[in-house]
């Protein structure tokens, strides 16, 4: 179910026990979400997803790529970024590359894989990803800037995990 800031607050556990009460979530998708957290608000967000994930749960995050070599691209998603002061990238707080995201899930208790991502060389990586577990517009298959060969519009994919042990309880039963 599509919510907005107003409704579930990365920021907020209150919001997070309001919407969900004891109920967990199967999945979380966050398109273009992070980036307008500070890393320390990402870092406890993360952990708040994880804690009102099911084990086994998963959050897919998508943000812009700090590695894409393209200057145009780079000017769009700065911190800041440009034009008025509602731009959609005016409150970008980060940019992330593809290892200080990993680690911010990571950090959590995530198993992360990634799924889309530039390297320090600005060369793109993608692996086989499941579109019905959660479609990412702004990716290599699904965004229309990336046609004929060119990429137009990337981000830094990740899929965060959470283990099915990963809620503390013993599973073993004698």
């Amino acid at each position: 179910m599509p919510t907005g800031q107003e409704d579930l607050d990365l920021r907020d556990p209150a919001s997070f026990a309001r919407w969900f009460g004891a109920r967990r979530a199967d999945a979380f998708l966050c398109e273009h979400v992070w980036e307008h957290l500070t890393e320390a608000e990402g870092r406890a967000a993360a952990r708040l997803c994880f804690e009102y994930l099911k084990p086994g749960g998963r959050l897919r995050c998508a943000v812009p790529d700090a590695h894409f070599p393209d200057p145009d691209y780079q000017r769009t998603v700065q911190v800041g970024g440009p034009g008025p002061a509602d731009h959609p990238a005016a409150d970008h707080q980060i940019v992330y590359d593809h290892r200080l995201l990993v680690d911010v899930f990571a950090s959590a208790g995530f198993e992360v894989r990634l799924l889309e991502y530039c390297d320090e060389s600005g060369r793109f990586h993608a692996e086989a990803w499941d579109l019905d577990a959660g479609p990412v517009y702004r990716s290599l298959r699904l965004d229309h800037r990336n046609r004929g060969g060119r990429l137009g519009f990337v981000s830094l994919i990740v899929e965060a995990r959470k283990g099915k042990g990963a809620d503390g309880l013993e599973r073993k039963r004698g």
